[in-house]
């Protein structure tokens, strides 16, 4: 399982659209303490409010990895990049990114990592031996993220219940599956990048026993219903064995994402189908509330819309980003 040493340094490089650097943003927004400065080359249009800092600073201040917080179209590292990394390298700073491209199948990086006996940490990338599941019940609570289509605030949920949970005092512990939740907590597993057979005993390993009293908020991938990505999420199902879940969808979303022609997930079918493919391992499965995006709805339509969905399901619904999830939370 990776584990990310912070302070960080945000690499921001020379993005030319603000919205690429949505990894950088979410490190600020869910982990501000982990997140020290940023980088940034000539031309860059990203600006994630941090001080700016150049590797020798960062270094100086205390800084222990430089993340690339930013996305380069084909998931690809530019070649205009690696003499920035592999100056990080050399300057004793480890460096981490959840890009398509291993960062250490370049010989540049991986010789100066070699050389002055920093990390290189490719989250997409496996280093440790992972076990086939067990199937075996375990102690403590843990609650997962479902969705009726990619993309539909999954790791925003997990992520805005686990702060909701500490907020009251209660024991939790956020659990990344995914590159961007892995880089914003520091540890996880990126789960879309491990054979299918390891993914649900991945995520045993993810999530082990616990206190009675203790929660993992687990961030869901893909869907249920996904033609491409539906495999993700019935390992993570049966890996993480929650005994609670949350539907999540964009409310007004009518096609998956990427994928027209296709329907998304109903709400009421994502709720069943969780129940029935996930109480052979989970007894005491249930559906604890609904995380809705309602950003297409004036704030009366949305409130009014969470309050149907609720009466109509029996469980809180909420918005995390208008709202909160604190209805969600007190129903846990």
């Amino acid at each position: 399982m990776t584990q990310i040493s912070a302070p960080y340094l945000i690499y921001l490089g020379n993005t030319e659209i603000a919205q690429f650097a949505k990894t950088g943003q979410g490190l600020v927004h869910w982990r501000p303490e982990r997140c020290l400065a940023q980088l940034r080359e000539t031309g860059c249009q990203a600006d994630l409010g941090l001080p700016d800092m150049t590797i020798k600073d960062a270094v100086a201040a205390g800084a222990k990895t430089l993340v690339i917080g930013t996305t380069f179209i084909g998931g690809q590292l530019p070649d205009a990049w690696i003499a920035r990394l592999a100056e990080a390298l050399e300057a004793g700073l480890d460096i981490a990114a959840g890009l398509h491209q291993s960062l250490a199948s370049v010989p540049q990086l991986r010789d100066a990592a070699a050389r002055n006996g920093r990390a290189i940490h490719d989250v997409r990338v496996s280093k440790t031996e992972l076990p086939i599941a067990s199937g075996k019940r375990r102690t403590g609570n843990r609650l997962l993220a479902m969705g009726t289509d990619c993309a539909v605030g999954k790791k925003y949920s997990a992520l805005a219940i686990h702060r909701a949970m500490e907020a009251r005092g209660m024991k939790a512990t956020f659990r990344a599956t995914g590159q961007t939740g892995v880089l914003i907590d520091g540890t996880g597993i990126a789960a879309d990048a491990i054979v299918s057979d390891f993914l649900a005993g991945a995520v045993e390993q993810l999530t082990p026993a616990a206190d009675a009293d203790h929660w993992d908020v687990i961030e869901g991938q893909g869907s249920l219903i996904h033609p491409a990505y539906s495999g993700v999420t019935l390992g993570l199902l049966h890996g993480a064995q929650p005994n609670a879940f949350v539907v999540c969808h964009e409310v007004g979303r009518e096609e998956l994402s990427g994928f027209p022609g296709n329907k998304t997930g109903q709400i009421e079918e994502i709720i069943a189908l969780t129940m029935l493919l996930g109480e052979r391992f989970s007894q005491d499965i249930k559906c604890t509330g609904l995380c809705l995006n309602t950003s297409s709805l004036t704030e009366v339509e949305a409130k009014a819309t969470l309050l149907t969905l609720a009466e109509k399901h029996g469980v809180p619904a909420c918005d995390p980003v208008r709202f909160g999830v604190n209805d969600i939370v007190q129903n846990l």
